[in-house]
């Protein structure tokens, strides 16, 4: 739908004390200057300051504050495609990653937060430069080490937390600088009931002193008072550090506080502990449970004992826990990865938890695929989504094996890149293994059937063409039926794609025959929701229909949504041809939720197309308008209209032309507009019609009815008594299409029963101050 929106950072930004000063200064000169760069050593709290910022100026920036994590990229390639995906614009054509982002951004008022820069310093200038140069009204907010060096950037040292001044100790009460505040807040968290006295109030001060007021510092070592008295702790300080920051500049002093402070941290640990914590640096992402088994068990440490050693992560703070949409996970700080990976280097065993780490999300991704195509799809689905940092990792560990691992793996998250923002990095991924393994395999003949399907959802026929060419002569060649049965279904999507559409029912109904005799439900499903189209396109309803009956009856029979739902939408618009919009409105609205559900903007834009055709068939131009204006968003984010499905762009361009003349430039426009402006969620609750209504007849009082003028029509025919075979007789209409008309009716107002409807009716012409049908 639209994509106004300002989801892009957490919902809570925690732990956030003082720095008042710092957000004064940082806002002031985020509304001078295009980008602003906030820079400090690690674990000094640019993150959160950044966070906190952009919480608070989001309401300056209309089209969204957005939040890039780059700390989880390692390749400076996929740079843009990280944004692109962090923005969740769902451009599925086959334009270049940062060309994508210059035209989103062209015209937005967007501030992006480009988090980590460090690694990736070069290219993220380069890509900031390009973005500021095409998007004037783009603000940068960025954290790195050290500044990006470009012309527009107004680079910010980020200070550790005050500290009280000598001066202010003599006072009493003390004063409760943002350091010893800190302290306090985690120390309380550690240790309930700990306050800051007037016993302790000096001793704390020496702490958060000797750590320098670095945040992170603090909160690692706030964890000891577990183990430790508050004096016992700084007597601790002060034989660590007596000799590590003698003689040393400020930075040195605090780069080496802070890794003094992550050693007593591991030598804390117990020896399992440190064990566990090199081997999750092996992580690019968050991981959860499962995963640490998979990955972190074996030599030293028993399957069954990582859940303890995770807890005891946990509580020492190296660890950090959060739960999503798919349970708990954890994760480390960057600053706690990159330590983690040294000791992992150190212990001889890198390699071999690469590998394990590769194996292991290689066999999610296969796993993932057995699964689509039933109930836990959705599911499955989104735990893709959450893990695709490490996807990508485990992709870099394949490709530098052998390129046939990686193209495997890239095959298997066909539907991944389908249904995320990710469409072109899987492309990129299947197109650089193909380029590097040549051999005339199985998995050769996969990669090539997906990339070819990838090519022709972004557009590329030509490249789609000599894929799908190539892997239906290895499919020939080596008797691989699934993948003849594939190469058939996308020579019928690429035959649909230039209009020769008889050639595409041919290709359809091979793809169906093959699947079939192979066994494959998904496969088969698919081929036949495509037939539907193909035949209801041709003006073969009788076919149409009975191809969508049949691959509803597969997808029920294995529990599956995603498919049945683009079949329900083939079938709405079979219905709508036919005239029976009650039930092309209802299919079109169920198919809607699910697509919204599995953040398909495709499928969700081709809801609306045929809801606002619909509209405009019923002399609804009003709301046929309005949903144009939706689907202008929804096309511009995706990159092309009616993406795949260019067959039906006449039916588009007719709605246009029709809703145009009928309601004249001006108001046609103005309803554009109006639809335009709607956020995501008003643009979904609108086309689902759960909107507060806003058009159609009204009563009197000024309680606008719900209701079309077909509706308020039929409703009247109901409120005389009228059956459905009678309100078709004498409308001229067909039975099922009255049908249709009255089940939307009893939706609409909520009602079950034909009396509720003659009953509203009547109450609606009392409050118009008209006779009730049948008065006369």
């Amino acid at each position: 739908m639209a994509q106004r929106s300002t989801d892009g950072l957490p919902a809570e930004i925690t732990s956030f004390i003082g720095r008042q000063h710092e957000l004064a200064t940082v806002k002031r000169l985020l509304s001078d200057a295009r980008m602003v760069t906030l820079t400090g050593p690690g674990g000094v709290g640019k993150t959160r300051l950044a966070l906190r910022i952009a919480t608070d100026v989001r309401r300056a920036f209309p089209d969204g504050v957005w939040l890039v994590e780059l700390a989880e990229l390692d390749n400076p390639a996929l740079l843009p495609q990280a944004v692109i995906a962090a923005l969740k614009i769902q451009n599925h054509s086959a334009q270049p990653p940062i060309q994508v982002l210059t035209e989103h951004l062209r015209e937005q008022r967007t501030l992006v937060l480009l988090d980590n820069c460090e690694h990736l310093l070069d290219d993220s200038a380069v890509m900031a430069q390009t973005l500021l140069r095409a998007a004037p009204e783009l603000r940068i907010l960025a954290t790195s080490r050290q500044p990006l060096g470009i012309a527009s950037e107004q680079a910010f040292a980020v200070p550790t937390l005050p500290l009280p001044s000598p001066e202010s100790q003599q006072r009493t009460p003390y004063p409760m600088s943002d350091a010893v505040r800190l302290f306090a807040e985690r120390a309380a968290a550690v240790l309930p009931g700990f306050t800051v006295t007037d016993e302790n109030h000096d001793i704390v001060v020496r702490i958060c002193r000797r750590l320098d007021g670095l945040p992170l510092g603090i909160e690692l070592a706030v964890v000891r008072l577990r183990a430790l008295s508050v004096h016992q702790l700084l007597d601790w300080l002060d034989d660590r550090f007596r000799l590590l920051t003698a003689g040393s500049n400020a930075a040195v002093s605090r780069h080496r506080t802070l890794r003094a402070l992550i050693d007593w941290s591991h030598e804390l640990c117990t020896e399992q502990e440190r064990l566990l914590w090199a081997r999750i640096s092996v992580f690019t992402g968050s991981l959860d449970l499962e995963a640490a088994e998979a990955v972190c068990a074996g030599d030293g440490i028993a399957r069954g004992e990582i859940v303890d050693l995770v807890i005891g992560l946990v509580e020492k703070s190296v660890l950090i826990r959060a739960e999503d949409s798919c349970g708990v996970r954890y994760r480390l700080l960057d600053t706690i990865r990159q330590y983690g990976r040294e000791r992992l280097a150190a212990s001889g065993e890198e390699q071999q938890l690469k590998r394990r780490y590769r194996d292991y999300f290689r066999r999610l991704s296969r796993e993932a695929r057995a699964q689509l195509f039933g109930p836990a799809q959705v599911k499955v689905l989104t735990r893709l989504r959450t893990e695709h940092p490490n996807l990508r990792t485990a992709l870099e560990y394949c490709h530098a094996e052998h390129a046939g691992l990686c193209i495997d793996m890239a095959s298997d998250l066909l539907y991944h890149w389908i249904s995320s923002s990710h469409l072109g990095e899987g492309r990129d991924w299947l197109e650089r293994g193909l380029a590097h393994t040549a051999d005339p395999t199985e998995v050769r003949a996969r990669a090539l059937c997906a990339c070819g399907w990838l090519a022709i959802i972004q557009g590329d026929h030509a490249s789609a063409r000599g894929l799908l060419a190539e892997s239906r002569a290895l499919g020939e060649q080596l008797g691989l039926e699934p993948v003849r049965g594939h190469v058939a279904l996308y020579s019928g999507m690429l035959a649909m794609q230039e209009g020769d559409i008889a050639s595409a029912v041919g290709s359809f109904e091979e793809a169906v025959a093959r699947h079939r005799a192979g066994g494959d439900s998904a496969g088969e499903a698919q081929a036949l929701t495509w037939l539907c189209f193909a035949h209801s396109f041709l003006g073969d309803s009788e076919r149409a229909v009975a191809a969508a009956e049949e691959s509803i009856a597969v997808c029920d029979a294995h529990g599956e949504s995603w498919n049945r739902s683009y079949t329900m939408t083939a079938l709405g618009i079979d219905f709508w041809r036919q005239g029976d919009t009650g039930r092309a409105i209802a299919l079109e609205q169920e198919s809607l939720r699910v697509f919204q559900a599995l953040d398909d903007s495709v499928g969700a834009g081709v809801n609306v197309e045929v809801l606002a055709w619909i509209a405009a068939s019923e002399e609804e131009y009003t709301r046929a308008g309005e949903l144009l204006g939706i689907l202008r968003n929804v096309w511009e984010s995706i990159g092309t209209p009616l993406l795949g499905f260019g067959h039906l762009l006449p039916y588009h361009d007719e709605c246009e032309a029709r809703t145009r003349r009928a309601l004249g430039e001006h108001a046609f426009q103005t309803a554009v507009r109006r639809g335009g402006r709607l956020s995501h969620e008003q643009a979904f609750a609108h086309a689902l019609m759960e909107d507060a209504p806003s058009r159609g007849e009204s009563g009197k009082a000024g309680r606008p009815s719900p209701l079309t003028r077909r509706e308020t029509e039929i409703a009247q025919l109901i409120a005389r008594g009228m059956s459905n075979k009678e309100i078709a007789a004498t409308l001229v209409i067909a039975q099922r299409t009255a049908e249709g008309h009255t089940e939307h009716i009893l939706r609409k107002l909520g009602f079950s029963s034909r009396v509720q409807v003659a009953g509203w009716v009547v109450e609606q012409a009392r409050l118009s101050g008209e006779e009730p049908p049948g008065a006369e």
